[in-house]
């Protein structure tokens, strides 16, 4: 699961009894109703199975709540310790299938240690999980693209320890043993102030993971979103449907797009900014459908006033646009039907006819309605780096 700082700061920490729940633990607080450790609740009291967990914990969780990461790392280190049959407590069980593989002692403090790493985030000082520049950049072929970069970025363990020593410890083959592992994907809303589709960190992280998972472990996940934004009426839906609520009820509702026309330049950026979203959800979880793309189309670009509009007042924001559905009908996100295509790449070619009118005196080539696709593998640094981290101790961990 995805755990971001909305989840402490306005969620009350919503996420953190979510996994203690799974877990089988239960906090412990003190009559001033401040928290006071946690407790293990027994198996006869739970009657099932404790899940093991991954977490993505977000870069400002990671820097404004370690104490809150201390407090969850040191519950499910707590539980992987106690003496229990293995299909009862599956956080020991992946525990003791790693050791088991490399061929260690997990009574050893420094193995278990690192073998019951469960939180991940990018290296100290880095924020996003990488996923989502390498979308926006085109720098990917494949999934495994994508999956080599959210492992690249992202495999630093934190937890506790009063002297932090365990915060930001390189960790790759840890996060890539609990990738494969992982069999739900998972994340949620906590307000209808925002949405999946106000930031593209949401399918960095949680798109990111979901793709990972599925390269890693050669399975698809199932895709959850949980909705708390009522209290009284908590819920957990397919992503797919969840995706089919935010954008009808936001990017293709009327009156938005009419409240966002008011905004001129700025409001077409950010419905370019949103349909990029939409693309990069669908790059990383697959779980777009079709007709959401179709209505983008038909809605922001083959439609000839809104078109007109956006000519107006940010031309460039319908470039992108553009641009970026076609590169989706080009990789088989969207599944376009050949008589939209053929309108939406003439559209295209007029959006940037309209372009280079502007640009009098400039020089240089433009795309021509192609879009330039290349991979990690590409980009000399990056072979270089992710080859050095594979072979390195830093992976090797010992």
């Amino acid at each position: 699961m995805v755990w971001l700082a909305s989840d402490i700061m306005r969620a009350d920490g919503e996420q953190i009894c979510q996994i203690f729940h799974l877990i089988g633990v239960r906090p412990k607080w003190k009559q001033n109703g401040q928290i006071d450790g946690f407790e293990i609740i027994p198996l006869e009291e739970l009657k099932r199975p404790r899940i093991d967990v991954h977490i993505r914990v977000s870069g400002i969780t990671r820097d404004c709540f370690p104490s809150a990461i201390s407090y969850v790392d040191e519950a499910i280190c707590e539980v992987a310790l106690l003496d229990e049959p293995e299909d009862k407590n599956f956080i020991r069980k992946h525990i003791l299938s790693l050791a088991k593989q490399e061929k260690k002692d997990i009574q050893d403090p420094e193995v278990f240690r690192r073998l019951s790493s469960r939180l991940f985030c990018a290296q100290p000082g880095a924020y996003k999980a990488g996923v989502n520049l390498a979308v926006y950049a085109s720098a990917w072929k494949d999934e495994k693209d994508l999956s080599d970069v959210y492992v690249f970025w992202n495999g630093y363990a934190y937890g506790g320890g009063a002297d932090g020593k365990y915060f930001g410890v390189p960790a790759h083959k840890e996060l890539i043993f609990s990738l494969k592992n992982v069999e739900v994907t998972f994340d949620k809303h906590i307000s209808d102030e925002t949405d999946f589709l106000s930031c593209c960190g949401f399918f960095g992280n949680y798109g990111g993971m979901t793709t990972a998972v599925k390269t890693l472990s050669g399975k698809k996940p199932k895709t959850y979103y949980g909705d708390t934004r009522n209290p009284a009426n908590v819920d957990v839906v397919d992503f797919k449907d969840e995706m089919k609520r935010v954008v009808l009820s936001k990017l293709l509702n009327p009156k938005y797009i009419k409240g966002m026309k008011q905004h001129g330049y700025k409001g077409a950026g950010d419905i370019s900014k949103r349909i990029g979203r939409v693309y990069g959800f669908g790059a990383t979880t697959g779980e777009v459908e079709d007709w959401i793309f179709d209505e983008i189309t038909k809605t922001f670009v083959l439609n000839k006033d809104m078109r007109k509009w956006f000519l107006d007042v940010n031309p460039w924001a319908l470039e992108e646009i553009g641009r970026r559905l076609i590169e989706a009908a080009s990789r088989g996100i969207w599944k376009a039907d050949k008589k939209t295509l053929s309108k939406l790449k003439q559209a295209y070619l007029e959006i940037e006819g309209a372009l280079e009118d502007t640009l009098d005196g400039v020089r240089g080539e433009f795309q021509g309605g192609s879009i330039d696709v290349y991979s990690p593998d590409e980009i000399k640094t990056w072979g270089e780096e992710l080859k050095k981290m594979l072979e390195s101790e830093i992976y090797d961990s010992d």
